[in-house]
C-alpha cells in the first residue's frame, strides 16, 4: 500500500544518518510514495551532535537538486528541518527562521544535554520521584514550543516514553493519560499540527510516538491537524510501519493530513484505499 507522504526524514546532512537523498527517492518511487519531506537536524546548543554541522545554504542545494532531479519520476521533494526546541534558545530558533526559510518545519523536544532525560542521568533523575514529577519538564517544553507559533508540527510527542525506558514504561504513562493533557491542550489551541511518527515502532515499548490513545485523545480536544512521518535516519526505516501511524489517525476520525508547502498550507486527503483498508493492511 502506497501512502500520499512522509514528512520526517533525515538524510546525510543529519550527523545521525548516512543515507544519501536519492536512497530515500529511490525509495518513494519504489513504493508509490508520492510526497517526501526531508526534516535535517538544526540544533541550537553547541554540545548537541547537529549543532552547525551542516549549513542550511548546503542542505538547500541538496534537497533543492533532488527535488528537480526527482520531479520527472513523479516525486516531490520538500524541504524541510526539525528543530530541536528549549525555552533557553527560543531567541536562537526565532533568528533563525527570521533568516531562512523552509517548506515546512517540526519543533521537537529532545533530551539536549542538561536534560535530566541525558542516557548518564535518567535512573537518578527517576528514582525517589513520582510519575508527575518525572514528565514534567519534558512535556513544560512541548507546551512552550506549541505556544512559541514557530512550527507548523510539534514532533514525536511522549517520545520521553522512549527516553525513560526501562525504569518508566509505556505501560506506566498509559496509566495517566493526564500528564500530556496540558500539551495536547496547547498544541490544539495553537493550531499546530500533532505528527504521528511511527518511529517509535522500532524501539521499546513498540507505540507510535504519540500512541493511538494520545491521537484519539488529540482528536476528542478539537485537534483538527495532523501529520504522518516515518522519522527515518536509515535505508530500512523510510515508510517503515506507516500504516500504523495512518492507521491510528483514521481511527481516530481523521481522514486528512495538514501539510505546509513553502507559502501554503494544504489538505492532503488520506486515499479511501487507505482510509477503509483492513486493519491487516493498515499495518503492512
Amino acid at each position: 500500500m502506497s501512502f500520499p507522504l512522509d514528512a520526517h526524514l533525515h538524510t546525510d546532512q543529519s550527523p545521525d544518518s548516512s543515507v544519501p537523498i536519492d536512497v530515500y527517492a529511490a525509495l518513494a518511487v519504489e513504493q508509490g510514495v508520492p510526497e517526501i519531506c526531508i526534516t535535517d537536524h538544526v540544533d541550537f546548543d553547541p554540545r548537541d551532535p547537529a549543532f552547525e554541522y551542516s549549513r542550511y545554504e548546503d542542505r538547500q542545494r541538496v534537497v533543492r537538486g533532488a527535488a528537480e532531479r526527482w520531479a520527472r519520476q513523479g516525486v516531490t521533494i520538500r524541504f524541510g528541518a526539525e528543530l530541536t526546541y528549549n525555552r533557553r534558545w527560543e531567541a536562537d530558533v526565532r533568528a533563525h527562521l527570521a533568516r531562512y526559510r523552509y517548506d515546512y518545519l517540526i519543533g521537537s523536544v529532545h533530551d539536549w544535554p542538561e536534560s535530566p532525560y541525558w542516557p548518564s542521568r535518567v535512573r537518578a533523575w527517576v528514582e525517589g520521584r513520582s510519575l508527575d514529577e518525572v514528565v514534567a519538564p519534558y512535556y513544560a517544553e512541548i507546551i512552550a514550543a506549541a505556544q512559541s507559533g514557530l512550527f507548523d508540527t510539534i514532533g514525536h510527542l511522549d517520545v520521553v516514553k522512549r527516553y525513560l525506558h526501562p525504569y518508566i514504561t509505556a505501560a506506566d504513562l498509559a496509566a495517566r493519560p493526564d500528564l500530556n493533557e496540558p500539551a495536547l491542550r496547547a498544541i490544539v489551541e495553537s493550531g499546530t499540527a500533532l505528527e504521528v511518527n511511527s518511529s517509535g515502532l522500532r524501539y521499546p515499548g513498540a507505540e507510535t510516538y504519540p500512541s493511538a490513545a494520545v491521537v484519539a485523545r488529540y482528536r476528542e480536544l478539537g485537534g483538527e491537524r495532523v501529520v504522518v512521518g516515518s522519522d527515518a535516519h536509515a535505508r530500512g526505516s523510510f515508510a517503515h510501519r506507516l500504516g500504523e501511524a495512518y492507521g491510528h489517525l483514521i481511527e481516530a476520525g481523521f481522514d486528512h493530513l495538514t501539510f505546509r508547502r513553502g507559502a501554503e498550507r494544504v489538505r492532503i486527503e488520506v486515499p479511501p484505499s487507505i482510509r477503509f483498508g483492513t486493519a491487516g493492511i493498515l499495518r503492512t
